[in-house]
């Protein structure tokens, strides 16, 4: 599939076909291109939690579903996804690459970076596994872990400290779905966003 016609196909799917796994060569796949992400200094601070045993999913999804949901229809499609993938961004890394002699940053100070890029190039790995995922012919949604549950998902999967969730993908053969009433509100014109030379 050519790159602009992967671009223009991605969009969030929230309904997976629960009966046609992925194939394993796409999952490494999915992997080796999130890998392959930018990062600050090729730090490459990211850890990846892949799940892909009914039993790992089903543990997932009760640590991580919020008390009352009110998402049921959202979480039911989402729920028949056949591959989970986790990424964590780890801060540490990036102070601790920035404190060698080439960078020099040996106080590990977060006060040096004007973002946080172990979270900007975790983000870029993610997004590399939803164009991927395109590219495969699946569907996949990024969305967020309430942090009121982040504790019961560390605890869940024995997740390090030093590893930040900055979300999750479901991934999968995409199922007949409802679209996002979000998308009514139309995308924004390139005359709204993009400025030329000068803000203002």
């Amino acid at each position: 599939m050519e790159f602009a016609e992967v671009v223009r196909r991605r969009r969030m799917v929230r309904n997976y076909d629960p009966d046609r796994p992925v194939p394993p060569d796409v999952v490494d796949r999915l992997l080796d291109h999130a890998v392959r992400a930018p990062s600050a200094g090729f730090a490459q601070g990211w850890g990846f939690l892949v799940l892909e045993e009914p039993a790992d999913r089903e543990r997932f999804w009760a640590a991580t579903t919020p008390e009352g949901g009110g998402r049921e229809r959202w979480l039911a499609g989402m729920r028949r996804a056949p591959l989970i993938v986790v990424p964590h961004a780890n801060e540490s890394a990036y102070l601790q690459r920035y404190a060698e002699p080439d960078k020099g940053w040996t106080d590990r100070s977060t006060n040096r970076w004007p973002v946080p890029y172990w979270h900007v190039d975790t983000g870029f790995a993610a997004m590399l596994m939803l164009l991927t995922a395109v590219d495969e012919g699946l569907g996949a949604c990024f969305f967020g872990i309430a942090p009121q549950r982040l504790a019961s998902y560390r605890d869940a999967f024995g997740v390090p400290a030093e590893y930040q969730p900055i979300g999750a993908v479901t991934i999968g053969y995409r199922a007949p779905d409802h679209r996002s009433p979000s998308l009514r509100r139309g995308r924004r014109g390139m005359d709204e966003v993009v400025r030329r030379g000068r803000w203002s």
